[in-house]
């Protein structure tokens, strides 16, 4: 918990407009339909705005990461138990594969044409979330399984 909230602060230090960044970001939501469907969701009503707080994410989400691995060596030189050594697994396939689709999804798509993009990018980035929170699971029972037929 500590580190984490020295990350934030160190963000938002860094960051020096992330706060008002973040506050217009949050506010600026409206319903939207979801491509064709019948489907209506909260979506920023500008997305290419809002480039500032997607490079905070990123940086949340790599350091978090990076963090998280140096927690998996600290366990697997100390012996943790393993279904904590998994659960470290997962979470640092979660946050990398996180920082690499907001790069992809949100950062790369508002540097190249802010003007242009539509709800369908941001329809798109949480549909991968999704998919990536089952590449974590998946990831966390592989290293289950593995662990249990080694005797990790």
């Amino acid at each position: 918990m500590g580190f984490f909230l020295i990350l934030i602060g160190a963000l938002f230090i860094t960051n020096p407009n992330l706060f008002d960044n973040v506050v217009r970001f949050l506010s600026n939501f409206k319903i939207t339909q979801v491509g064709t469907t019948d489907i209506y969701v909260p979506a920023p009503e500008n997305i290419g705005d809002y480039i500032d707080v997607y490079l905070a994410a990123r940086q949340f989400s790599l350091v978090w990461g990076v963090f998280l691995i140096g927690m998996a060596g600290a366990r697997f030189i100390l012996g943790s138990h393993v279904r904590r050594k998994a659960e470290n697994i997962g979470d640092i396939v979660f946050w990398l594969g996180a920082t690499y689709l907001i790069q992809t999804f949100l950062v790369q798509t508002t540097q190249a044409l802010p003007q242009t993009i539509d709800a369908t990018k941001w329809f798109e980035f949480w549909a991968t979330i999704i998919v990536l929170v089952g590449v974590s699971l998946i990831a966390r029972a592989i290293f289950l399984l593995v662990a249990r037929a080694r005797n990790i």
